[in-house]
């Protein structure tokens, strides 16, 4: 049987044929952030992947505008306008129940969002999707400190992988990759005992329902970062490939943004890592270094505010207040933290209106001083390059083309 070209450079990458070598996974949260990773890919002659949130791009358009089609669609576009060579893997990142914060505010039942998130599976294969990473870790009607049983995960796991592949066979789609697992604590994934019983029983699941051909490629792991810390741990890593391998799969980090040791994530063996929050905060900081710029010209288009205006407006800021500050009203916040916020919920209102307006607007006011578009785009595309020098993947899709296909 075929296997997808993400299964065949994993298989790769554990033989050692080539070694020591990381893929990236850049989330696509914004069209700027899509831009400058497709010509970072071109720039390093080297694959890529993008791996949107249910957040990110759904069936209702997500924060970004897209749903799976016009993602891809996009893609497909922009590649052949700026004459990208190596491929671009498309992929679902974190589907699974109440991981849209839509299916938590509007206090969806297990039976709604599982059905939500399966008619997304469906879509993103109809788009062609590359990787589907399934995670059933979120069960609202437990506690926050209550993980789910990992049998039950792996049952969840096992149901929704079946789902996408009677699917996808009904509709003569090609082979897809998959990716399972979670880094959050409360997922019951960050255990060791837990972590073999997951790939215990999801092996067991997979071979009693044929489907042993679609075993993951990549399995989560946590592997030092997160939300808040920035160093990976190579003996971890180690550690959680050597239990991961014998299965015909590599761990996946999550939460690379901003870490202290990227060149580390090839030694240890780390199949790939996915970047996405890191890039939200490197487009506000280019668009704040281009109002230093306005400011100097003595012209003003009012930027700064219609973001943190629109941030407000949105209300989804609350979900990064801390204990202590829960029930404050935005304008009580210290300073340091609006702005920490904002930069942080910038993701979600690019493409609100007042935003679009004044961007443009600014834009407009420094086109005789400065290409304030190709500013963004290289300030964004200096930073993803970082990840691909530091993954070893310069030259990737000339040096084995034999993988991509």
């Amino acid at each position: 049987m075929s296997i997808h070209p993400l299964n065949k450079i994993i298989h790769a990458f554990i033989a050692g044929k080539p070694a020591n070598k990381t893929l990236l996974a850049v989330c696509p949260n914004s069209e700027s952030v899509t831009r400058a990773a497709l010509m970072a890919a071109k720039q390093a002659n080297a694959p890529l992947l993008l791996a949107a949130t249910l957040n990110q791009v759904d069936r209702d358009g997500g924060y970004t505008g897209w749903t799976p089609h016009q993602l891809t669609e996009f893609v497909e576009k922009e590649s052949e306008r700026i004459g990208l060579k190596s491929p671009v893997y498309t992929c679902l990142d974190h589907g699974g129940p109440w991981l849209k914060d839509k299916h938590k505010t509007e206090n969806y039942s297990y039976e709604k969002t599982m059905a939500e998130v399966k008619k997304t599976l469906e879509t993103c294969i109809d788009a062609g999707y590359a990787l589907l990473h399934i995670d059933p870790t979120v069960d609202v009607r437990l506690g926050n400190d209550e993980p789910i049983p990992i049998d039950l995960v792996a049952e969840r796991t096992l149901d929704m992988i079946q789902h996408a592949e009677n699917y996808r066979k009904e509709q003569n789609h090609p082979p897809i990759s998959y990716e399972v697992g979670t880094e959050e604590v409360h997922g019951g994934l960050a255990n060791m005992d837990n972590f073999d019983l997951f790939l215990d029983g999801l092996d067991k699941g997979l071979k009693e329902l044929g489907l042993e051909n679609s075993w993951p490629c990549f399995v989560v792991g946590k592997v030092g970062t997160d939300l808040h810390t920035t160093l990976f741990d190579p003996d971890v890593a180690k550690k959680l490939t050597d239990h991961v391998k014998p299965f015909g799969a590599l761990i996946k980090g999550h939460y690379s943004d901003y870490v202290d040791n990227p060149e580390d994530y090839p030694l240890s063996g780390m199949g790939g890592a996915n970047v996405g929050p890191e890039y939200t905060e490197e487009e506000f900081i280019a668009l704040m270094e281009l109002l230093e710029l306005e400011k100097k010209i003595g012209k003003s288009s009012g930027l700064e505010d219609a973001l943190k205006n629109a941030v407000i407006d949105s209300n989804r800021w609350q979900k990064w207040l801390s204990k202590e500050e829960t029930g404050k009203d935005f304008n009580d916040l210290t300073d340091k933290r609006q702005l920490w916020i904002t930069r942080t919920c910038s993701r979600y209102i690019w493409t609100a209106p007042e935003v679009l307006e004044a961007r443009a607007a600014l834009y407009k006011n420094l086109e005789d001083y400065r290409d304030a578009d190709a500013f963004v785009i290289w300030h964004l595309q200096k930073s993803i390059m970082k990840y691909y020098q530091n993954f070893n993947m310069i030259n990737f899709t000339s040096d084995h083309p034999e993988l991509l296909s």
